[in-house]
C-alpha cells in the first residue's frame, strides 16, 4: 500500500508521518529525489527550485511523472509506502489509477495563522519568515493559477481519503491520525 501525504505548509504532515513510521511503515520524502536532482544540476535545493523542478516534470512527462520516478525506486509491491508529499492533484490521480485500492491519500490542515505561526517557531533557514513571504509562497502552494502541472495542495486536500485537522490541539490530530490509521488498516 502507498499512503500519500499532502497538506499545506507547516500544517503537521511531520506529526502524521512520524505516527506512521512508529508503526512501521516505510518513508519516502518527495524532497529527496528532487534535491538529488537539483545537486547534481549545480542548483540550490530551495523550496522554490524544488517546486519548479517537480512542475517542470509534471509539465514534460505528465502529472504523474514525479511519483513514476518514486516508484521506480521502492519495493510498493511487496512493502507499504508514505510519500511525503503529494503537490499536484494529477499525482494523486496517477497513483490511484495504478494502485487502485493500494493508494490512500491523507492530508493535514490548519488555519493560516497557526501555520504562520509554527513557521515562525521553527525557525528553519528556508522558511519564510514574514507574513508577505509566507502568503506569497501559501497561495502558489494552494494553488498555482499559472500552471495546470504546479502547485495544488488545496486540491488535493479537497480529494483526500482522510483529512485531519490539526488547528492547535495535538491531542485532537492525533485522535483522528489514529482513526484514519484504523480505517486504512480494516
Amino acid at each position: 500500500m502507498i499512503i500519500g501525504i499532502a497538506g499545506r505548509i507547516a500544517a503537521g504532515k511531520e506529526t502524521l508521518t512520524k505516527f506512521l513510521r512508529d508503526k512501521g511503515v516505510n518513508y519516502f520524502e518527495t524532497r529527496r529525489i528532487l534535491s538529488e536532482t537539483l545537486e547534481e544540476m549545480g542548483l540550490e535545493a530551495s523550496r522554490s527550485n524544488m517546486q519548479d523542478l517537480g512542475d517542470r516534470w509534471r509539465g514534460e512527462g505528465g502529472a504523474g511523472a514525479l511519483m513514476e520516478k518514486i516508484l521506480e525506486k521502492i519495493n510498493y509491491k511487496d512493502e507499504d509506502w508514505i510519500i511525503d508529499s503529494l503537490r499536484n492533484g494529477g499525482e494523486a490521480e496517477f497513483l490511484r489509477e495504478k494502485l487502485g485500492k493500494d493508494f490512500v491519500l491523507i492530508s493535514v490542515d490548519a488555519p493560516r495563522e497557526i501555520r504562520f505561526k509554527r513557521i515562525v517557531d521553527r525557525g528553519k533557514k528556508s522558511d519564510m519568515l514574514n507574513w508577505d513571504n509566507f502568503l506569497k509562497v501559501d497561495e502558489r502552494d494552494d494553488f498555482d493559477k499559472e500552471n495546470p502541472m504546479g502547485q495544488q495542495t488545496g486540491r488535493l486536500i479537497g480529494m483526500s481519503d482522510h483529512v485531519i485537522m490539526n488547528d492547535g490541539i495535538l491531542e485532537d490530530a492525533m485522535s483522528e491520525i489514529k482513526k484514519a490509521w484504523e480505517e486504512i488498516n480494516k
